[in-house]
């Protein structure tokens, strides 16, 4: 994938909301999304974390998701990520961790933030939905 942009950014924001999605559906492994993200640039994966904070957000994680999705992860339940995203409330300051810890931050977000959004699909938009990104055709999967 490439890391092209718009000037404003929002071919790299659709692209990251896209792969985000593509996890927490199923349509792509957790690894393939993490290979995905260590192959940005150090500003574009800062941008990312803000960006995938802003989804778990959306989706109202509990601190119970927040444990269900760290056990997905593969990252160790006392890792900073995994403890911030555990606490009740949730922290987010994710792009504040020291650069060798973002891949294990958007590994915990985007398992959590999987968790999160099956439980709303499930629920607040279970057969009347019209959230394009809940909806993803299982052609898009990636390798």
């Amino acid at each position: 994938m490439t890391e092209t942009s718009s000037d404003d950014g929002r071919t790299f924001q659709r692209e990251t909301e896209r792969v985000v999605n593509e996890i927490a559906q199923g349509l792509r492994t957790l690894d393939d999304g993490a290979n995905w993200f260590s192959g940005l640039a150090p500003r574009r994966r800062l941008e990312v974390l803000q960006e995938v904070t802003g989804y778990a957000m959306q989706a109202h994680i509990t601190a119970a998701d927040g444990h269900a999705g760290v056990a997905r992860s593969g990252v160790k339940p006392t890792a900073n990520p995994s403890v911030m995203i555990c606490m009740d409330p949730p922290r987010y300051g994710f792009a504040g961790l020291p650069a060798a810890e973002h891949v294990k931050a958007f590994r915990v977000l985007v398992s959590v933030f999987a968790v999160a959004d099956t439980r709303r699909r499930k629920t607040y938009c279970k057969g009347a939905c019209g959230h394009a990104w809940h909806n993803l055709p299982a052609a898009a999967k990636q390798p």
